[in-house]
């Protein structure tokens, strides 16, 4: 089963940027799509963003529009969210996640998303 590492979380304030880090641990995902969420305390957790296997396709929660971007480096093994003109209300713990390669991106729900890294904390500062 595939394992997964997020790192690149911290504190930073209202305007900066972050980019977060998601790695693959002993096996590759290179066939999984791959998505972030993040949950704030006393929410639900929350879709971010995806990107298919091949990386031919993204797909963004509301939130994230315009600001965020995910990407993939297979080589690397790794998946990355880049976060732009932050915002207090982007503090949560920022989990990724990896499904099947077949499924569709396309979608806010986690349910096709079997694998879940242990969290990174975010925290912007007013």
């Amino acid at each position: 089963q595939v394992q997964l590492q997020e790192s690149g979380g911290g504190l930073v304030q209202t305007g900066d940027s972050l980019r977060l880090s998601c790695a693959g641990v002993e096996r590759p995902f290179s066939r999984s799509n791959m998505a972030w969420f993040r949950q704030a305390p006393g929410k639900e957790r929350e879709f971010v963003a995806a990107i298919t296997w091949k990386a031919d396709s993204t797909y963004y929660g509301d939130s994230a529009k315009g600001r965020f971007t995910i990407s993939r480096d297979v080589s690397k093994n790794t998946v990355y969210l880049q976060m732009d003109s932050m915002k207090p209300e982007d503090t949560a713990v920022y989990y990724c996640a990896a499904g099947p390669g077949i499924g569709s991106i396309r979608t806010t729900s986690a349910t096709q998303y079997t694998t879940w890294g242990q969290g990174t904390q975010v925290t912007v500062s007013s």
